[in-house]
């Protein structure tokens, strides 16, 4: 068996929020399995280590998170403050215990991989890594969404993101996860006037697995209501992502009003995270269509089971985002089975193209409506749609992470690049 991947978790591993970059943090870890180490950046201890059990708890659990960022408990910080104590009062402190593993780790590992958007701290501490380390050094790249709409994205992440971008370029390699998000990173570099880059090369994202039986002969029948016990009139529409500015939730609104005021019966099912900072004036008017009597049902995050019976239940899914570096919840309404409206452009485009989507030019809502009044007023171009997305071969999350590691396996090893001005 060829030397694992370091796999670089310290965001994921101390939250349970299960959105986008945390959702392929986590099933990249576990589709790697034997094949990857994982590790954080503790920067209570000021240092690298191998993961505790709390931690992997963390990764391991399948409860919803109301909040992204990170947690550390009060026992974990103050070890950390305890062990740099005795360390600055030591005058040659030999590293230990998870410290000490992992700098075994390091000299025999066949290379470093970062799914994470990472932190300034952790940037700051990839120097002593990348030093330690055999191997390439490779990182995810997700989106350029910071850069394209920063009306949009949360202000944090849009001050931080041209420092990211910068930061990337230390790496041997980076894998978009889709061309959509190579090419923006390409272009942003090329814009700099940068010319020693990492290797780019897309390598597509994949989806779990279990929900190919949905796909196949013994599920011939799309459900008409959420697998949750109480029945909804009609079928049911459904919107699995965050509540943000850029996931575009008030066409979609809009959309279903106009449809509802025009005699159209049919039950709105939204499954999110709400960001804070941009998700204000869409949980009011969710707030104001269900006073008003719409029904429509907003569950907030969901754990895994709830998610598998919202996609089950589903009549068919709307995707209202107006960009995404991949969109896996397109992937994952075509897997169970259900046909998803969504964005014919970037990212989405490319995930939409092997059928089973109806791919708008524009997710405006008017094109919205159009769209879920055709499939809600055609039983035959509905069930054309949902044959065309049980007959699609979809990646998974093992092929992903087979592909990874064969590519991490043959990009070389970079010189230190030159600072940026």
């Amino acid at each position: 068996m060829p030397a694992p991947l370091l796999l670089d978790l310290s965001h994921t591993s101390h939250t349970q929020a299960r959105t986008g970059i945390q959702r392929v943090a986590r099933s990249l870890y576990a589709a790697l399995s034997s094949r990857a180490v994982a590790i954080t950046h503790d920067p209570h201890r000021a240092m690298w280590r191998l993961l505790e059990a709390w931690e992997f708890a963390n990764l391991n659990s399948t409860a919803p998170a109301a909040k992204r960022g990170a947690r550390w408990p009060l026992s974990a910080r103050l070890r950390g403050h305890l062990r740099q104590l005795v360390a600055s009062r030591a005058s040659a402190a030999a590293p230990a215990g998870l410290e000490a593993r992992l700098a075994a780790f390091s000299r025999s590992c066949n290379g470093l991989l970062v799914p994470e958007l990472f932190s300034p701290a952790v940037a700051g501490a990839l120097p002593a890594l990348f030093a330690k380390t055999r191997g390439a050094r490779v990182a995810v790249f997700h989106d350029a969404i910071a850069l394209k709409f920063p009306e949009l994205t949360p202000s944090k992440t849009v001050a931080r993101f041209p420092a990211y971008l910068r930061e990337l370029l230390a790496f041997d390699g980076i894998a978009a996860v889709s061309d959509d998000s190579r090419d923006a990173l390409r272009d942003y570099w090329r814009w700099l006037g940068v010319t020693d880059t990492p290797v780019l090369e897309t390598i597509p994202l994949g989806i779990d697995t279990h929900a190919g039986a949905a796909r196949g002969e013994n599920h011939p029948a799309l459900p008409a209501s959420p697998a949750t016990g109480a029945r909804s009139a009609g079928p049911v529409v459904l919107s699995v992502g965050s509540i943000e500015g850029r996931k575009n939730h008030l066409a979609l609104l809009e959309a279903c009003e106009a449809l509802w005021a025009g005699g159209h019966t049919f039950t709105l099912h939204l499954v999110g995270m709400a960001q804070p900072q941009t998700a204000a004036a869409a949980l009011a008017r969710i707030e104001a269509l269900r006073a008003a009597g719409r029904p429509l049902r907003y569950d907030g995050p969901v754990d895994e089971a709830a998610l598998e019976a919202a996609y089950a239940g589903c009549t068919f899914m709307v995707y209202p985002s107006m960009i995404e570096g991949f969109g896996l919840p397109v992937l994952e309404s075509v897997a169970h089975g259900r046909p998803c409206i969504c964005s014919a452009r970037g990212a989405l485009g490319e995930s939409a193209r092997g059928g089973g989507c109806v791919a708008l030019p524009s997710v405006d809502a008017a094109s919205l409506a159009t769209a879920m009044a055709q499939l809600l007023g055609s039983p035959t171009e509905l069930a054309a749609l949902t044959a065309a997305a049980r007959a699609r071969h979809l990646r998974t999350w093992s092929d992903y992470a087979d592909d990874l590691c064969q590519w991490v396996a043959t990009v070389p090893r970079r010189a230190s690049p030159k600072p940026l001005l």
